[in-house]
């Protein structure tokens, strides 16, 4: 780490200039064009460092694979980080998002703008830069190969065989991960899956994660008349969508959050002793949180974060009826619709989430559909619903055992590096994991480096410049040394 770190401070102008040069690439996961544009730098970045590439794809966005070698070395560890980004609103960036621009602290804080060229001596470990993918999730890519040139330039060999797979389409959920696994599978044969992606603990202590939770989307739409009605003239008479939507949520979701749905929670893993008491040692963020965000009381009933993301998760993400404010109408509408994003957690099988909560609608009287409904549906139900499962049927969660050999000997290795490391059962989110624990048979553990206030998927996405430093400290030590344990 202190090879790597005198490496770094030599070379800072040159690790941010090619990390700008990578995030003026526009990334935006729809465009293949810009995907394909990506995915050729990157490669000329891995083969400048001596590794042997190829670019997969299985008719979608493309897939970098690369692979170095190392003499007399009798374990590999694959490495995973992804180069698309989320689609962007130009206006509500204080930058452009394919113009990286340096700042001296945060924008919201009035950060001014520090000019890369300019700077004379060491860069400011709390500057930021601000582009779309600084944070998620470009940032090891321009780590590890600067950790291999430092390396080298210090004489310290890799103790493992290195492969990478860099993901062009994450951000749309990865669709062709498993056929692409199906066909190249054989070339990611490794003792050890390090996934690269999300934020780190909000306290900015190093973490390991050893699960995410999985997902599903369902869309519900209800139903009025076929026409709008004035509220006036047939409020207390004509169904009210908006209101029937209400009711439906909260019969399957308590204020705090609890999903009563009947055996929703049948399947749900039982915390392990050793995951209550990784969760245990954790540090305590709720209260800092309530204060950055201004919350009064969060949901969970009285739970601490860590435990509420070990479980199930049923939220409206958005929802879609009329206007308010000046774009109000006294109507009553013939259509109400809203999102709904499921967090599964092990155990829990999307097919069966399915059932229990189409059985759960059907229960409150409502006749389901899953296309629009006909004028005769509606005509002959007293409340119709249509249902509608987004995506490709979800994924349930995964979770790598906290005493899995390669578990321990990354904590133990870890440690030594971060005494104050957090050991992390699970994060909330979802990554796109499944396809790669059912085909790879590959112990999966993430490790999440950028900063926690990185703006992932939103306007002003930016990077700590101190986490790209602890980042290749981080991947040296592990890439040196973790054969040798």
């Amino acid at each position: 780490a202190q090879a790597i770190d005198g490496y770094r401070r030599e070379h800072e102008r040159q690790i941010i200039g090619d990390f700008v040069e990578l995030l003026s690439i526009p990334n935006v996961a729809l465009n293949l064009d810009d995907m394909k544009r990506n995915a050729e730098h990157i490669t000329g970045l891995l083969e400048a460092r001596g590794f042997e590439t190829q670019t997969l794809s299985a008719g979608g966005a493309p897939y970098v694979f690369a692979e170095m070698n190392t003499p007399n070395a009798t374990e590999t560890i694959l490495v995973y980080a992804h180069f698309d980004g989320q689609p962007v609103q130009v206006e509500n960036w204080a930058y452009g998002p394919f113009t990286p621009t340096l700042l001296d602290a945060p924008v919201q804080d009035g950060g001014e703008q520090v000019h890369v060229g300019s700077v004379q001596g060491a860069f400011d470990p709390e500057w930021r830069l601000y582009a779309r993918s600084a944070g998620d999730d470009k940032m090891p890519i321009v780590a590890i190969i600067h950790v291999i040139d430092a390396l080298k330039a210090n004489n310290i060999p890799l103790s493992v065989n290195l492969k990478l797979l860099l993901d062009g389409e994450e951000e749309r959920g990865s669709p062709t991960a498993r056929a692409l696994l199906t066909e190249y599978g054989h070339l990611m044969d490794a003792d050890l899956f390090l996934f690269c992606d999300g934020p780190m603990h909000q306290s900015r202590q190093t973490q390991l994660v050893f699960g995410v939770r999985g997902g599903m989307t369902l869309d519900v739409t209800t139903y009025g008349a076929i026409r709008p009605l004035h509220s006036g003239h047939y409020g207390n008479w004509a169904p009210n969508p908006i209101m029937r939507m209400a009711y439906l949520l909260t019969s399957m979701r308590s204020e705090t959050g609890r999903i009563t749905i009947d055996g929703y929670y049948d399947n749900v893993a039982v915390k392990s002793e050793l995951q209550r008491a990784a969760i245990a040692d954790m540090p305590a963020i709720d209260g800092l949180l309530q204060d950055e965000l201004a919350v009064h009381t969060p949901e969970g009933d009285g739970l601490r974060i860590e435990e509420l993301v070990m479980l199930p998760a049923f939220n409206a993400r958005g929802m879609v009826a009329g206007g308010v404010g000046n774009q109000g109408r006294n109507i009553i509408l013939s259509t109400a619709t809203a999102s709904i994003n499921l967090r599964l957690v092990p155990n829990q099988q999307p097919a069966r989430i399915r059932e229990l909560i189409e059985a759960h609608v059907r229960g409150e009287g409502f006749y389901v559909v899953h296309d629009n409904p006909t004028q005769q549906e509606l005509r002959e139900n007293e409340k119709v619903v249509k249902l509608d499962w987004r995506g490709r049927g979800g994924s349930p969660g995964l979770r790598t055992a906290l005493d899995h050999p390669m578990s321990e000997r990354l904590i133990n290795l870890m440690r030594e590096i971060a005494p104050d490391l957090i050991v992390t059962p699970t994060m909330g989110g979802t990554l796109p994991l499944n396809a790669f624990d059912d085909i790879l048979q590959t112990p999966i553990i993430i490790l999440p480096l950028a900063n926690h206030d990185n703006n992932q998927h939103a306007e002003n996405e930016n990077i700590r410049l101190q986490n790209i430093w602890d980042a290749m400290a981080i991947y040296g030590s592990i890439l040196a040394t973790f054969g040798e344990m």
